[in-house]
């Protein structure tokens, strides 16, 4: 039987660093935390927990750990609002305070002094402790005053000390709330499509949906159809292989874009390198484009291979073209080159280091014989220390090359979003930033000392996944991310918040509480863990207000009300789908009843298309797959699918939405049709939701759902292309008069 003590000291420890005792699920049930998960959570955090003598070490150091640096690491304030006195943790003997003197600039993102100030000599202890032998003394120092929205550096230098006494405190200055557009704010009811960009076929891409397909729709939507806003599945790096790698929420780098959706055929340097149109003009490689373009589904491997192999022949001749001297010494001498040279800049040391990764790995898989990750690479390039700069200062080519890549996908996705803002579409693109990444990319070797690589992250037990869900994706460890002064959701929150006017936070309660789960467990052994939520809050309103960028919270799943309040005070939207929006007694919510700071949708990536939902396509897959335990359960699954029909089929007829013989008979339409799915879509439109989103698929009639949680290999997730090319869906019929419908419902003005 586990001792008594090491149990209690368990709890305490686990408690401080947010690890819930219990939570309940959106069913009600009730489920406590077991010791086994508070060890292996905390552990992986960062904590030694293996015997009762490092619990008592770990709390211990738990409490000292602020008295034993000068001051914080983050302060947040709010604009036009005085803050609390900030802290500062100073070793001063008894009676030496008179001597002590503390002095503190704050500088701004340029590093320019705008405020100074001192305290002492004569300090005035706030708060003294004893902390391993020595007085340490804590003083309090006003906070910044009049700071306009941004970050700062507050530096503190302490006179009249033996030892150490200077410290730095990032101090983020937030508004209230995020940014929300004049159309919004004048209560313009907006429309958009939403799209799989990858889907996109055509008879001139290389096999997926590119950007170039992209400003087609845009042009093509924002000009025939009416639409205020094209969403997007996460654009944003991939490994581009299968069947692991290829999903936009489980991506290499949140950072930076995925290179499958450059079009290399607008680059210039691709023109003028002789050797990239010999080799693309070459019968074999035609033949091979032309298969890719035909294929019903997408073929990362082949397509990334193509656009690496011409990519890398343009940037040859780019060099050659563009730049004089010798490597690494190379010096722009073309108005091309010295643009990827600002872009580098700008984009600074982030770039940097996740270009050299790319060089690395490049590497590393050259070099051996079987796959590895970086977590198999030699000792001094586990992390991204000195040698990995040594690295980048003599692979700088290699190192440039990637950095080249993410210029031109920057730059043809900023032409697109520019197209937008030309065209008077009051948001443009709308973005989706995914919760996570894969443990073995870019991403987690660039932040691993914020991240919790001994943890999965997921879902409890809910009506989509009784079993709960598991990710496999590492959770952020929020007192590393707070130690760190937050700088990895800043910096994720710039990159995806600059191309476009909204962004959609996937799993916004994460910026709450996450679900953890021990690493290779079941979700069952799972429990939550809580995130300085204010916080957080407060930086995704100071980038959306920088940036202009609307914010949609996907709350989804198990959420709390008063996390909603939170949001909607930060004018954050609701994540509105139209299959789970139900009262109480299963019946759909009147178009009325759907919040106005909401984004509404019929169905969403994970779920059945209408088309799907009305023939239980997506039933019928799952039995094929073994999903359901037994033939009951199957029975139970069809049976609540057409209540949940008829149930749709009542709130239309409520809303004299039901035409040509349509009834709330299930039997007066067997299949869905076009006429159905306006219907549907004009209900939704008819909510007071600022903005109604209509997905392609579904003006399409698609049948088959873009991915089926739960499977990976067994499903031909994140690969299907739209039914027809992009040259006949923007000349579609059945686009073009759901584009009047709801153009008629939500007038742009």
């Amino acid at each position: 039987m586990q001792d008594e003590t090491e149990q209690t000291l368990l709890v305490r420890l686990a408690e401080r660093a947010g690890i819930v005792a219990d939570y309940y699920d959106i069913a009600g049930n009730h489920h406590f935390t077991s010791d086994v998960t508070r060890r292996a959570l905390l552990s992986a955090m960062g904590f030694s927990v293996d015997s009762p003598a490092s619990l008592t070490q770990a709390l211990q150091e738990w409490d000292e750990a602020p008295w034993l640096r000068p001051c914080d690491p983050v302060r947040i304030l709010r604009v036009g609002e005085e803050g609390p006195p900030l802290s500062c943790y100073l070793a001063i003997e008894e009676g030496q305070e008179q001597s002590v003197t503390v002095e503190w600039q704050v500088l701004d993102e340029s590093s320019a002094v705008i405020q100074t100030g001192q305290a002492g000599p004569g300090l005035s202890a706030a708060e003294v402790r004893i902390v391993n032998g020595r007085r340490l003394v804590r003083i309090e120092i006003p906070a910044p005053q009049s700071l306009s929205l941004g970050y700062y550096n507050l530096t503190v230098r302490t006179n009249g000390l033996v030892g150490d006494g200077d410290g730095t405190m990032r101090i983020i200055v937030a508004p209230r709330q995020c940014y929300v557009p004049a159309s919004i704010e004048a209560n313009q009811k907006l429309w958009g499509l939403a799209l799989q960009l990858y889907s996109l076929s055509s008879n001139r891409n290389w096999g997926c949906g590119d950007f170039t397909d992209l400003g087609r729709i845009v042009e093509w939507a924002g000009k025939n159809l009416g639409a205020g806003l094209i969403g997007l599945n996460p654009l944003h790096a991939l490994r581009n292989t299968t069947p692991y790698h290829i999903s936009p929420y489980a991506p290499y780098s949140r950072l930076y874009l995925n290179e499958l959706y450059i079009d290399p055929e607008r680059l210039p340097e691709f023109f003028r390198s002789k050797e990239a149109q010999r080799q693309f003009h070459a019968p074999e490689f035609q033949a091979r484009l032309q298969a890719l373009r035909e294929s019903r589904q997408v073929d990362y491997e082949a397509i990334a291979a193509a656009k690496r192999t011409m990519l890398n022949l343009a940037y040859d001749y780019f060099l050659t073209e563009a730049y004089s001297g010798v490597e690494p010494n190379l010096h722009p001498k073309t108005e091309r080159a010295q643009r990827l040279e600002k872009f580098i800049q700008s984009e600074g040391a982030p770039l940097e280091v996740y270009a050299t990764f790319q060089a690395l790995e490049e590497e590393r898989t050259l070099a051996q014989s079987e796959p590895v990750t970086w977590h198999d690479w030699p000792k001094q390039f586990l992390t991204p220390g000195p040698p990995v700069q040594e690295y980048a200062t003599s692979h700088r080519n290699r190192v440039r090359f990637f950095q080249y890549i993410q210029w031109v996908a920057s730059e043809q996705l900023t032409e697109i979003r520019l197209a937008a803002e030309r065209l008077g579409m009051p948001i443009g693109l709308y973005h989706d930033l995914a919760l996570g990444a894969d443990r073995n990319g870019a991403e987690a070797w660039t932040y691993q000392s914020v991240l919790a690589l001994g943890a999965d992250c997921g879902a409890p037990p809910d009506a989509f996944a009784p079993d709960g869900q598991n990710w496999g994706l590492p959770p952020i460890n929020p007192h590393a991310l707070r130690a760190s002064g937050y700088e990895l959701l800043i910096r994720l929150l710039r990159n995806n918040f600059r191309s476009g006017g909204a962004i959609r936070l996937d799993h916004v309660m994460a910026f709450c509480r996450l679900f953890w789960i021990p690493r290779g467990r079941p979700a069952s052994e799972g429990t939550y863990v809580q995130y300085p939520f204010e916080d957080l809050l407060a930086i995704v309103a100071l980038e959306s207000v920088r940036s202009k960028t609307l914010v949609i919270g996907e709350d989804l799943g198990t959420v709390p009300d008063w996390v909603r309040e939170q949001l909607a005070k930060a004018r954050v939207l609701s994540y509105r789908v139209f299959y789970f929006e139900r009262n109480a007694d299963g019946a759909m919510k009147s178009p009325g009843n759907y919040p106005t700071q909401s984004l509404a949708v019929v169905t969403t990536h994970d779920l059945p298309t209408l088309a799907g939902f009305w023939s239980g396509e997506d039933l019928h897959v799952r039995s094929r797959l073994g999903a359901f335990p037994d033939s009951a359960t199957h029975r139970q699954a069809w049976d609540d699918r057409q209540r949940d029909k008829a149930a749709i089929l009542s709130a239309l007829r409520h809303e004299g939405l039901l035409t040509n013989g349509v009834t709330q008979d299930l039997a007066t339409v067997p299949a869905m049709t076009n006429e159905l799915s306006q219907a549907i879509h004009i209900y939704l439109a008819r909510t007071p939701a600022c903005i109604m989103l209509a997905n392609l698929e579904d003006g399409l009639g698609e049948l088959s759902q873009t991915n089926l949680p739960g499977t990976v290999d067994s499903h031909p997730n994140w690969t299907r292309k739209y039914a027809i090319r992009v040259d006949e869906i923007i000349s579609d019929a059945r686009l073009r008069q759901l584009g009047a419908c709801l153009c008629s419902t939500r007038p742009l003005g």
